[in-house]
């Protein structure tokens, strides 16, 4: 049997730290942007109702049932430092006098008042503007993020009698770079484990964790440039390094990986810099698949975006735009369900024949891939498709048991893990209930011909979860089935299940876990 025991969860709330990503060679204009980008949002015009309209991740958390408030401006971010000694109140005056001045980072002690005033200040937003500094060096933003995580924790505890709540954090691009600055250098030189106390969870958008696959700028260092330091680190030698106390290799030593989410992109056509998106196709990783595949977000590479060992989720967003990593509905929803959620899902193949599809002449190879949708949200929380690029292949093996060190894109694990998520039972319009929709795919393709061009799997399952007073699991192969699905019998520590189609037949074992409170 397996050890999931479900409980109502007892959430403690989070402050949640927003960081933009790279601004460029001049960012003089990003210092303009009130909220880094976090207000944009997208607009979907074949949605219907609430799914119509994204409105951005900072006013949807302000509407959001959690209604988080704005704190941004309790700090203010300064090219100097600042020597002036503030009337501190006295309601203030048990936090270190070094949080109102002495830095380019302090404390507003009205706006800081403010927010204590209201019933659940750890209810917060607060967008790191790193560039408002203008200096721009690498370790300082590390530094002073560990800075604002102090503020924070310190600040709120004078509503939580002393105790000092961790934060969540969600950073595009870049700014993933400089939340591995602050736990991998800033901390360590602390002699602190940013895990143990500071940080809860961390989100990750297109952040390039091992690198840009491409140097354009990286090769002309020669020039002054204000963001040499910046550029550096996208070097993917640098991500590699062992004795580099910052690569992505060395993560695992100073976080769990399991509470870090690294979002992925796939959609490089809708990115707007061609050249970049060009790029990525002309400079293959290995395991890629050369010039046959662009497997990118349009600037950053699917693997390069992740850290191996980490949860993982494909959206088919480009790096950035009016609908990208940054601003779409998808990854608001994949945020808060890692933040919040209590259940974990895990879907692995157990075995799989393909009856159909193999050609007479050349050669046939198969992508197997499958896409999540929970129930009253309009959008794939996990997406897998010909169009993004990222289905699991190319499988020579008609039970796709091919060697995966001879294929381009294998598993998630050793252990055929087709993907993992995170659902919240809170979200329901029932308590204890969840339904989740499953999309399974498996294409054909001709010998170098497109990436998959024949379908032979394509269908959708849907699966139920009772969580209370047992648990159950249900499989339906409609919406509308009436009697609710058949309930499934629990085999080797999941649900196994049967999918099949004309050319294919496929077993599939779902995994539960129960996340109890703060995420653990």
């Amino acid at each position: 049997m397996t050890n999931f025991k479900w409980s109502a969860p007892k959430r403690g709330h989070f402050p949640i730290i927003l960081i933009r990503g790279f601004g460029g060679l001049n960012t003089e204009d990003e210092r303009s942007l009130v909220y880094q980008g976090f207000e944009q949002g997208s607009v979907y015009p074949h949605k219907q109702g609430e799914n119509y309209i994204y409105e951005g991740m900072i006013l949807r958390f302000l509407k959001s049932k959690w209604q988080y408030q704005d704190a941004t401006n309790v700090l203010g971010y300064y090219n100097s430092e600042i020597k002036t000694e503030p009337i501190i109140p006295d309601e203030l005056k048990k936090l270190p006098e070094n949080f109102f001045g002495n830095d380019q980072l302090v404390l507003n002690p009205q706006m800081a008042l403010n927010l204590l005033s209201y019933n659940d200040p750890c209810r917060s937003l607060w967008v790191f503007r790193y560039y408002d500094f203008e200096k721009r060096k690498f370790s300082f933003y590390g530094e002073q993020l560990v800075r604002l995580i102090e503020i924070i924790r310190t600040l709120l505890s004078l509503k939580l009698n002393g105790v000092k709540p961790k934060v969540n954090i969600i950073a595009h691009s870049m700014g993933g770079l400089i939340v591995r600055e602050a736990i991998q250098r800033a901390y360590a030189k602390k002699n602190e484990k940013a895990a143990d106390e500071a940080i809860n969870k961390i989100v990750t958008l297109g952040t390039p964790h091992q690198g840009v696959t491409f140097q354009f700028i990286r090769d002309l260092d020669w020039l002054p440039l204000e963001a040499n330091d910046e550029i550096e680190q996208f070097n993917p030698d640098n991500q590699k390094d062992p004795k580099n106390p910052t690569a992505a290799l060395n993560f695992e030593k100073h976080f769990p990986l399991e509470r870090l989410l690294t979002v992925v992109g796939t959609n490089y056509r809708d990115y707007n810099n061609k050249l970049a998106s060009f790029k990525n196709r002309l400079f293959s990783v290995r395991g890629e698949g050369g010039l046959l595949y662009n497997r990118s977000d349009g600037l950053i590479k699917q693997t390069f975006a992740q850290i191996k060992g980490a949860p993982r989720t494909f959206i088919h967003k480009s790096h950035d735009g009016y609908d990208s990593l940054q601003t779409s509905r998808e990854v608001y929803e994949i945020a808060t369900r890692f933040f919040f959620g209590d259940v974990k899902i895990s879907l692995r193949l157990v075995q799989a024949n393909i009856s159909e599809g193999f050609d007479w002449v050349g050669k046939s190879e198969f992508f197997h891939g499958v896409s999540i949708k929970p129930r009253n949200v309009d959008f794939y929380l996990f997406y897998q498709s010909k169009e993004a690029e990222n289905c699991y292949g190319p499988f020579a093996k008609k039970d796709l048991s091919d060697d995966p060190d001879t294929v381009a894109f294998s598993w998630a694990d050793d252990n055929r893990l087709l993907c993992g998520g995170y659902l919240n039972s809170e979200l329901s319009d029932q308590k204890q209930d969840i339904v989740i929709r499953v999309d399974f795919y498996l294409g054909e393709r001709d010998f170098v011909v497109g990436f998959s061009d024949n379908v032979i799997l394509s269908k959708q399952y849907y699966l139920r979860f009772i969580l209370s007073p047992t648990l159950q699991v249900f499989l339906q192969k409609s919406p509308y089935d009436s009697t609710g699905g058949n309930l499934m019998d629990e085999v080797n520590n999941g649900w196994e299940f049967e999918v099949e189609d004309t050319g294919f037949t496929g077993k599939y074992r779902l995994e539960l876990a129960h996340i109890h409170e703060n995420g653990e």
